[in-house]
């Protein structure tokens, strides 16, 4: 099994999702477009290790703005 981390984090129009380890990017104007996205580019990248049967597991780590209460 082969796990995948991505950053998600929202440009202020797009919600994108960069690789880590892998030279994969992708985009969505929502975030539910991006999920579905990713998981399509996640599957043509590892298209050939999918087919022998190997399992892909994606990780992503959001970003977040934290601002002052006051």
């Amino acid at each position: 099994m082969k796990t995948v981390k991505f950053r998600v984090y929202y440009d202020g129009e797009y919600w994108i999702a960069e690789g880590i380890d892998v030279s994969i990017f992708t985009q969505g104007k929502t975030l539910d477009e991006l999920m579905k996205n990713l998981k399509e580019a996640v599957e043509l990248h590892f298209e050939d290790e999918l087919k022998a049967g190997e399992v892909i597991k994606i990780l992503s780590v959001s970003e977040m703005e934290v601002s002052s209460v006051a």
